[in-house]
């Protein structure tokens, strides 16, 4: 695609993103919470640590090919759950499963997501569901039944959401979910027009206007209107013993998404899960909550054979191995490819894709490792203290 040649690093992606979104959107999807303290720490931690290579190692065979839950992926890395994609990019859940089956990555759809969970599943057989259980037992045995219907083999509960976070950002920018019709967000529109005819008005010509399709069983709310009411359930009552119903509900892989304490990944352990995602939600969450990196090592011991797996700041080929050397068995990445698809479609993702792969192999061969799991704690050097 015409232009993506400049883009050489997923950092560049942001910067074309802020040029081609409205001002809403761009501030959802880069934002975090209050003072973004945690969304500077997900992003500095990776700084506090430096590479002890080694040398003449023969790394003509290197590969990053990497097993999990019975399947081999190309890479170490997958799509991140993003909520509201399809308001970014044309189509924007299935431009980033369609991407990412091409690629041979993992790609986890978002219960806030604007496409029909079927829909995207049809497209990627290989995806992953992401959910935001309610706190109401039919309820969740109904949203659980209807992603086994769909297809999907494996499921992931987040389970950072009890409350919604302050967000201030997306207030001071005039963004809602759902968006609320006004002077300022019809001006961002004019502002914008490849995005507005690109993909707002192309998605309502075509598809009429995107609702949250896959929060529960049923159809949520439009994206935009004055006076509804994102349902988001009672979540604050959510406790193990839903987790329990899930686990026994549901037949394939279950992942658990957003821990960040030691103890919470042994329950986790006993109540069968598969897999543990150490996540503080991009920063999204609780203003101040530490990176999931710092945790990380601790968590790993806990979970004992559970494959346990990270998100939270990856931009770059070096972040994704360092990960793995605090032990990590796989990363997930969601801003840069939110970014790529809103600036370049399928294509654009694709691209990113490759970029961060290449980054991951290119990497591998400085430091003289043919396998990632030769990617051990020796091969990391603290530099810096803990950022205050």
């Amino acid at each position: 695609m015409a232009g993506l040649d400049s883009i050489l690093s997923l950092d560049d992606f942001e910067h074309a993103a802020r040029r081609h979104m409205p001002a809403p959107v761009f501030a959802y999807v880069s934002g975090g919470c209050e003072t973004d303290a945690s969304l500077r720490d997900n992003r500095n931690v990776f700084r506090e640590y430096g590479f002890v290579n080694r040398v003449l190692a023969g790394v003509s065979n290197r590969s990053a090919a990497t097993a999990l839950f019975g399947r081999t992926w190309a890479a170490p890395f997958g799509i991140a759950p993003m909520g509201i994609t399809a308001l970014s990019a044309y189509r924007g859940d299935l431009v980033l499963a369609q991407a990412a089956g091409a690629a041979n990555v993992p790609f986890v759809l978002s219960g806030s997501s604007l496409i029909r969970m079927e829909e995207v599943a049809r497209a990627n057989p290989q995806a992953w569901f992401q959910a935001y259980v309610p706190g109401e037992p039919e309820r969740i045995i109904g949203l659980v039944d209807r992603v086994q219907a769909a297809g999907f083999g494996t499921l992931m509960v987040t389970v950072d959401t009890t409350v919604s976070a302050n967000r201030e950002n997306n207030i001071r920018a005039g963004f809602s979910t759902p968006l609320r019709p006004s002077l300022r967000l019809a001006w961002e529109g004019v502002t914008h027009p490849r995005w507005t005819l690109g993909t707002f008005i192309r998605t309502w010509i075509k598809h009429g206007m995107p609702h949250f399709e896959n929060s529960y069983a049923t159809r949520g709310a439009p994206i935009l209107a004055r006076n509804v009411l994102r349902d988001f359930g009672a979540r604050d009552h959510l406790n193990w013993d839903h987790m329990d119903l899930i686990r026994k509900r549901w037949p394939g892989k279950l992942v658990i998404k957003g821990l960040m304490s030691a103890a919470d990944a042994r329950t986790a352990r006993a109540c069968g899960f598969d897999g543990i995602i150490v996540s503080n939600h991009g920063g999204r969450q609780l203003d101040g909550t530490v990176s999931p990196l710092r945790v990380l090592p601790g968590i790993v011991e806990a979970a004992g054979d559970l494959p346990v797996m990270m998100d939270s700041g990856i931009r770059r080929g070096t972040d994704v191995l360092k990960a793995l050397a605090c032990g990590a068995k796989f990363v997930f990445v969601g801003r840069p490819f939110n970014y790529a698809a809103a600036v370049g479609g399928e294509p654009g993702v694709r691209h990113a894709i490759n970029i961060l792969a290449e980054e991951v192999h290119r990497d591998m061969g400085l430091l003289g490792i043919n396998a990632l799991a030769e990617m051990t704690p020796e091969r990391l050097l603290r530099i810096a203290p803990p950022s205050p």
